[in-house]
């Protein structure tokens, strides 16, 4: 050891032979000149060019001065411990800290890699370590896609080949500086990425998917995108598989790889990415353990070992002046070659900085130390690579080290933003390969679909978003015969391929799976959703029988969010191929799709909005069922076209444990005026059958000579037209005790009495007419003003029926529900839906004597067979929106036009406000006082509607809201007092989601 601190006089002998690693050109700092790209056979290369990228990180007056007062004071052995960086791992005991406290206090290692364990649990061994060094340590991780390719708990990002079929530089950029802020977070200095591995064989057992793609074009401008947010946040790049990884047949972690392709074919493909980096401003390079005969003469030589890789060609050919890493020298293509100790001092001389995963620390010094007394490492070369760490130690900031924080690590590792990020880069990178007579995205919602899985991952949130779209049958079979006889009175079979979302894990199709494909394909009309590799699709040797192909590249639950969407037009295709497939889907392949304008699914960053603030609906809906102002609540917001918050609370009643799910329909009260008769009246009006002075007396011959005859369209619909609120119908048809009548009413379906009222309860068929004369019989109000009343609904309904033909229920089904993809909104809804996905609305003990479930509560619509123009319609949050949305889209939907744009202007115009009425037609309106249906703080030109059950929903053309609130408050005793409208809980929560608009 002490011969190891004086220079021996075998040194001085030998220097001159040794110069040559010293040759790394100097570079003066000064503008970056970019290489001109020259053409050579259609292939695009760079020349060879001096870094110039010294100038991203100049070295300043203050920066020399710490490095060299750092470098004179080591000692030679603190000096070799610079170079090592080791592997250390948060989720191992004590034994192994103690070994790392060790290395750090006795072999003055320079710094650490993390590989498994907690973003917690490391930040405190990092800040354990740190306080242990006399120089602070670099701490080093492999996120290619995110903290999580090696920390639990971490967010994860997509894979670069996902990334690589993205065409928007910026979002790759972003991705690269959200990785970053994380490393920083947990005190992470390099970040070994990206990789700029070209992928050109699609057998490639270990980069695949950690490539960009085969595109060199490609791989390198994603590269340079990611290196720039990345070192953007004040953290270091590694480039790595220097001098290529992609081409390869064998994992380097247990073999060595072979690259045997010419050095020009090197120059032209390889090497082009780290040629355009340099010049770029790339920190680091990662050599990789690969046998390039045409850059390494010896055989099975290392290219991680070889002084040609190593000094010749990156530091001398290619100019690159920054920090050179070793790939892990614990890997089999490495240490098969050499023993630990041996293979670090191999690695060093041949112009390695940094050894990573050295085994043996110790060994690998006494190693250096012998081949510094017998002259094989001169104080120069020693000198220039620690000289070198200590100057991007300081640039990293470790001049000034301060300890991690560790409070609230987890929650600034996984902020809500990352979400949205997630769906902006899916919409992006998933690729239409295939669509025969455009049956993407799927326009015709009458189809009757089936969905089938292939694949051994999760499906959970494909299927409920492809369910949130349209009515979609899950179908499951034993055999392939089975499968098929089930799907043949199917029109449409969307089949989802889904595997494993972790990196490692293979995505070939079994031969079964395929065979299967291809017999359903054989005999259905299918769309194929592959949540898999690229490379996976190629196993499919047919794809003349599958009409529309869509590649999701990864299983993630944003992903099959996206998938969905693309199927039902909520976005269009964008993506691109980053590697062929076969001949007919080759690099760079993908097929534009349109956008139908239907409700997508986005975080509420993406549209302007704070997820933090929308969080305190949950306090406002938990408030309201602690009180007991309803037993649960569905509440949902969209913004822009996209649902950004959808939740269920509570449970269908107070005495149950059936909790609410975004499934559950609810009795949705007046909205039905809103969702059910005005847009068939909004339809009608648009062909010209009435118009707004149009009279009652003309549109109904009931009316004639009435003394509502010449209430005109306007006024009816603005509640304008002095009409009572409404009359209790039922009490005429109890008797003194409050039981039904006999001549009314069975307890049973009969001639003539096949209207279904409740459960075991039937009224007379005609009775409506009774209503409507009780109507047409009904005195006038004294004063002309704003009175709300249901008779303006139920003389619609008679309205629409009469011109029609058809009952109202039918009318709504088809022209507007079916193709809207409300499958969850109808009267009767028991006729489809068990009654366990309907909450009550409440136990009934003066008319009807039971619990209301599943039948309507009012009791008006009730005695109209459920069917009522003012009452009946039962839906979900989801389903509302589909509605509100269209409104606000002014009548066009998912490729329909339902009525004109003008329609709609007229019929959300506030006709009578200067007389104080705030109504439109058919839409309530914001409040001109103090009191009304809003929090007040809404646009004037919003519009929506409520319902006595607890409902509402509202949409705002100025903020492209739509706000849907839907409850059973009236469960068990719509008597009691309506404590949810006299706390304001739904306009209390309307005012949350104004406050959480950020871009006003």
């Amino acid at each position: 050891m002490k011969n190891c601190k004086t220079l021996s006089l075998l040194l001085i002998l030998v220097l001159f032979t040794y110069c040559k690693s010293l040759t790394s050109p100097a570079i003066s700092p000064g503008t970056i000149q970019k290489p001109e790209i020259s053409y050579d056979d259609d292939e695009v290369y760079v020349p060879v060019v001096k870094s110039n990228r010294k100038q991203f990180f100049k070295d300043s007056q203050a920066e020399t001065a710490w490095v060299d007062s750092i470098y004179t004071r080591m000692s030679f052995e603190e000096k070799i411990g610079q170079l090592f960086m080791v592997a250390s791992y948060s989720n191992k005991d004590s034994v192994h800290f103690k070994e790392i406290d060790k290395l750090i206090t006795e072999n003055k290692i320079g710094g650490l890699i993390f590989f498994q364990g907690g973003p917690v649990r490391q930040a405190k061994l990092t800040n354990r370590f740190q306080s242990k060094a006399k120089v602070p340590l670099f701490i080093g991780i492999d996120a290619e896609w995110g903290l999580s390719m090696r920390l639990d708990s971490t967010y994860k990002y997509p894979w670069n080949t996902t990334l690589g079929a993205i065409r928007d530089l910026k979002l790759i950029e972003q991705v690269g500086a959200n990785m970053a802020k994380e490393a920083k977070r947990i005190g992470a200095h390099f970040n070994f990425a990206p990789v700029l591995d070209i992928n050109t064989n699609p057998k490639n057992p270990i980069i695949g998917n950690r490539s960009f793609g085969e595109d060199k074009v490609n791989v390198t401008e994603h590269a340079i995108a990611m290196m720039k947010g990345i070192q953007g946040q004040g953290v270091f790049c590694t480039g790595k598989h220097f001098p290529g990884h992609g081409d390869t047949a064998l994992d380097s972690h247990y073999a060595l790889p072979l690259v045997n392709f010419s050095k020009d074919r090197l120059e032209k493909v390889e090497l082009y990415p780290y040629k355009r980096m340099f010049d770029e401003g790339l920190v680091s390079v990662m050599v990789a353990h690969l046998n390039v005969p045409s850059l390494e003469a010896r055989e099975n030589y290392p290219s991680s070992v070889s002084y040609n890789v190593v000094t010749d060609l990156l530091q001398g050919e290619l100019g690159f002046d920054g920090l050179i890493f070793t790939d892990a020298l614990n890997m089999k293509a490495a240490s098969k070659f050499m023993k630990p100790g041996d293979i670090d001092l191999e690695a060093f001389l041949a112009g390695n900085d940094i050894l990573l995963f050295a085994e043996n620390v110790p060994l690998a010094y006494e190693k250096i130390c012998e081949a510094y007394q017998n002259g094989l490492i001169s104080n120069e070369r020693i000198e220039r690579s620690v000289k070198k760490i200590l100057h991007y130690k300081y640039k990293i900031g470790l001049h000034h080290y301060k300890p991690i924080d560790l409070k609230n690590i987890y929650n600034d590792l996984n902020p809500t933003f990352n979400d949205a990020l997630q769906y902006q880069l899916y919409e992006h990178a998933t690729t239409v390969l295939k669509n025969n007579e455009t049956l993407l995205p799927v326009k015709d919602l009458h189809k009757k679909i089936a969905y089938v899985k292939l694949g051994d991952d999760s499906n959970t949130s494909f299927v409920s978003t492809l369910k949130k779209y349209t009515e979609i049958t899950e179908v499951t079979a034993p055999s392939i015969d089975s499968l098929n006889y089930k799907l043949k009175n199917f029109d449409l079979v969307i089949v989802g391929y889904h595997k494993s979302d972790k990196a490692w894990k293979k995505h070939d199709f079994s031969d079964i799976e395929l065979q299967w494909l291809q017999e359903i394909a054989k005999n259905n009309v299918v769309i194929l959703d592959a949540f898999a590799k690229p490379y996976s699709l190629s196993a499919i040797k047919n794809f003349d029988d599958i009409e529309a192909v869509v590649l999701s590249y990864q299983n993630s639950e944003i992903s099959q969010i996206v998938g969905a969407e693309l199927i039902f037009g909520a976005i269009s295709s964008q993506g691109k191929l980053p590697v062929t497939i076969n001949d007919q889907f080759k690099n760079g392949f993908g097929l534009f799709t349109d956008s139908l304008g239907r409700l997508g699914f986005t975080a509420p960053e993406n549209v302007g909005m704070s997820p933090k603030i929308l969080s305190n609906i949950d306090l406002i809906v938990k408030k309201a069922i602690d009180a007991k102002m309803t037993p649960g609540a569905q509440v949902l917001v969209a913004r822009r076209g996209k649902v950004i918050f959808q939740k269920s609370y509570g449970n269908h009643s107070y005495d149950d444990s059936i909790k609410v799910q975004n499934s559950d329909i609810y009795d949705v009260a007046s909205v039905t005026k809103m969702v059910s008769t005005l847009p068939n009246v909004m339809q009608q009006y648009d062909k010209g059958a009435f118009t707004l002075d149009s009279q009652l007396g003309s549109m109904l011959e009931s009316f004639r000579g009435s003394n509502k005859e010449t209430i005109t369209m306007k006024e009816l619909l603005s509640h304008y037209a002095k009409l009572q609120a409404w009359i209790p119908f039922y009490k005429s048809t109890l008797d003194a005790d409050k039981c039904p009548l006999d001549k009314y009413y069975s307890f049973f379906p009969r001639t003539g009495f096949t209207k279904q009222v409740s459960e075991n309860l039937y009224i007379r068929n005609y009775y409506q007419d009774s209503i409507i004369k009780q109507i047409v019989d009904s005195k006038l109000l004294e004063k002309k003003e704003y009175r709300y009343s249901d008779f303006t609904f139920i003389i619609l309904k008679e309205y629409l029926e009469k011109l029609t033909g058809k009952s109202l229920d039918y009318l709504s089904s088809t022209h507007f529900y079916q193709s809207l993809g409300m499958n969850n909104t109808m009267y009767n809804p028991l006729s489809k839906f068990d009654k366990n996905s309907i909450p009550p609305t409440e136990n009934d003990t003066y008319y009807r004597h039971s619990t209301i479930q599943g039948y309507v509560h009012d009791m008006a619509a009730a005695m109209q067979g459920g069917v009522g123009g003012h009452a009946g319609i039962f839906s979900n949050s989801m389903d509302l929106a589909k509605m509100m949305q269209m409104f606000l889209q002014k009548g066009d939907y998912g490729g329909v036009r339902y009525f004109s744009s003008s329609t709609f202007d007229a019929f959300n115009t506030c006709y009578y406000c200067s007389e104080g009425n705030r109504r439109g037609l058919g839409f309530d309106k914001p409040q001109l006082g103090k009191e009304g249906p809003t929090c007040g703080c809404v646009s004037k030109q919003s519009f929506g509607h409520t319902g006595f059950t607890g409902t509402m929903a509202w949409a705002d053309p100025e903020t492209e809201i739509v706000y849907i609130f839907l409850s059973n408050r009236t469960y068990p005793d719509s008597n009691a007092p309506n404590t949810l409208s006299k706390e304001n809980i739904r306009e209390d929560i309307q005012k949350i989601i104004q406050e959480a608009i950020l871009d006003k």
